[in-house]
């Protein structure tokens, strides 16, 4: 019977159907794919045009989880801001089809592969996410698979591995401890020489094997000149070997670069033996007293600004991630203090009991006989911020470029407008114009480095808070205004911007208190003057 290839449905001349998933793929609201899986033989263009006509077709007022065009059948899930939608044919059993669709979904759930449902976040992972749906798929055909073994899988977890590196690291030790037999073996054979007035040659055979011939006696007699061992009294020298007698002479140094070479060498076999892992230990920094409840509280901001003044873009996204690692400290409640007053758009989890936050700003799970997740990082509160006031701007900075004779004078100056934040290893990135040298640099706070590979003038400052909220920096260098834009600025801070932190950890039962740790972050993702 003749067979062809229509869309992903294989169709026999007898009339029988085989029905196959043609795409799996993670969009926005508008269409736009992040990450797309066909099952079969599509083009990108096609692909990106089936996702592109999904939005408008769901403009119909209906509530359904699938919609249908002359060709394909969609069919989908919304989160949050995007969509987990399958593309399979009209034929397909759409019982079967939501069975498959909540295995995708939970693959991309937050506390699978991905922390947030957010554009970037499912960019970062979407090897990962790919991987996983390979697993749920294959040619097309649903694989009876679930959650579990997609992890196990994509895993690859080898113990014939784990076997192979440790035979390995146990033959580099073995290297590496004979290597230090040896050197010590020669550090005792040229001190042995040392206090008898003669010279070992050859070390047991690490030397040249000429040396070790009769006429060793009188080779040893040539002139010798060696200012670290002022003791060995020189002798008279025959003329026929003195580039040998040189040789020899400086064996001693050999022997010690030969000793540093196998230090260095069995270091980078193994960084994890001997006294010097011990040292190398001192100078890290101690770890953190992290309790059984663990929160992350984390902010990053995305500020765009004009050179001119005008804040054309500010958005910061918050987070507050939950991790439990005590079964016992499973069933809890977070008491969540908000004393901010920008206008914030809060959001949690969808397990957690929205009213109960809503009313008393306590974060728990809408079944309180449930537990959170044990050892996974779960977000249970979200926020953000998008505004174009300049008011709420943290940090401002003003950049003053005046042409002169020679070029161009820069006056920059920084602001803290935030009095409560402290801003720790602020970096503000200047560019410079290349080939013209380095600038002249006037008045400073903080300090500065050229960087003339990247064409950037670094303004390095280690805190900017209440106590040091201006600063400015002058020089001077060839150029035009335009070449000393846009301007970059970097910085860490464990204060948050907005003003949301977790000042209690109680059971559900009982209302006691429950031990917890917590780590406060806020970073920049971009904080551009354009």
């Amino acid at each position: 019977d003749k067979m062809c290839n229509v869309q992903g449905v294989l169709v026999f001349s007898q009339g029988t159907v085989c029905l196959v998933l043609l795409a799996a793929a993670v969009c926005t609201k508008a269409g736009k794919a992040i990450v797309s899986r066909q099952f079969v033989e599509m083009t990108r263009t096609r692909v990106e045009g089936l996702l592109a006509a999904f939005p408008k077709l769901m403009n119909t007022g209906k509530q359904h989880t699938f919609v249908e065009t002359d060709s394909v059948r969609y069919v989908y899930q919304p989160l949050e801001k995007l969509y987990m939608v399958l593309i399979t044919t009209k034929n397909s059993n759409i019982l079967e089809d939501l069975e498959t669709l909540r295995l995708f979904s939970r693959v991309v759930h937050p506390e699978t592969y991905c922390r947030v449902l957010e554009e970037a976040e499912i960019s970062e992972h979407c090897f990962d996410l790919i991987f996983a749906f390979d697993e749920i798929v294959a040619l097309g055909y649903r694989e009876n698979v679930n959650l579990a073994q997609i992890r196990t899988f994509t895993e690859m977890d080898s113990h014939e591995e784990k076997v192979f590196r440790a035979v390995r690291e146990t033959q580099e030790r073995e290297a590496k401890a004979e290597m230090r037999r040896k050197a010590k073996e020669l550090q005792q054979a040229r001190r042995d020489a040392e206090r008898s007035g003669k010279k070992a040659p050859g070390f047991g055979g690490f030397g040249s094997g000429g040396m070790t011939s009769g006429g060793s006696g009188s080779i040893i007699t040539d002139t010798i000149v060696e200012p670290e061992k002022p003791k060995i009294t020189p002798a008279p020298a025959r003329s026929s070997g003195p580039s040998k007698a040189l040789k020899l002479g400086a064996k001693g140094k050999e022997v010690d670069n030969f000793v540093d070479k196998l230090k260095s060498e069995g270091e980078t076999i193994i960084s994890s033996t001997g006294k010097r892992g011990s040292d190398a230990s001192k100078v890290l920094p101690p770890p953190v007293n992290v309790e059984s409840v663990h929160l992350r509280v984390e902010e990053k901001i995305l500020l765009t600004c004009g050179r001119d003044g005008g804040l054309q873009n500010m958005e910061l996204l918050g987070m507050v991630t939950l991790r439990v690692t005590d079964d016992k400290s499973g069933r809890i409640r977070l008491i969540i203090n908000n004393n901010d007053g920008k206008g914030l758009q809060l959001q949690t989890h969808p397990n957690v009991d929205k009213k109960l936050f809503t009313a008393d700003s306590v974060i728990g799970l809408k079944n309180p006989e449930k537990s959170f997740p044990l050892n996974n990082d779960v977000g249970v509160l979200k926020w953000r911020l998008q505004t174009t006031d300049e008011s709420l701007i943290p940090l401002t900075i003003n950049c003053w470029p005046s042409e002169s004779g020679s070029g161009c004078d820069v006056n920059i100056e920084y602001e803290l407008q935030e009095d409560s934040l402290e801003l720790n290893d602020v970096v503000i990135s200047i560019p410079v114009p290349s080939g013209v040298g380095a600038p002249v640099i006037g008045d400073l706070d903080g300090e500065y480095k050229h960087d003339s590979r990247r064409n950037v003038l670094e303004w390095c400052l280690p805190v900017i808070d209440a106590n040091n909220k201006t600063g400015s920096l002058e020089f001077s260098i060839a150029g035009q205004p335009n070449d000393f834009f846009p301007i970059n600025v970097s910085f860490v801070s464990k204060r948050n911007y907005c003003d949301i932190q977790v000042t209690k950890v109680i059971h559900v039962d009982g209302d006691s208190s429950v031990r917890f740790s917590s780590e406060t972050s806020f970073v920049v993702d971009k904080y551009e003057i354009l």
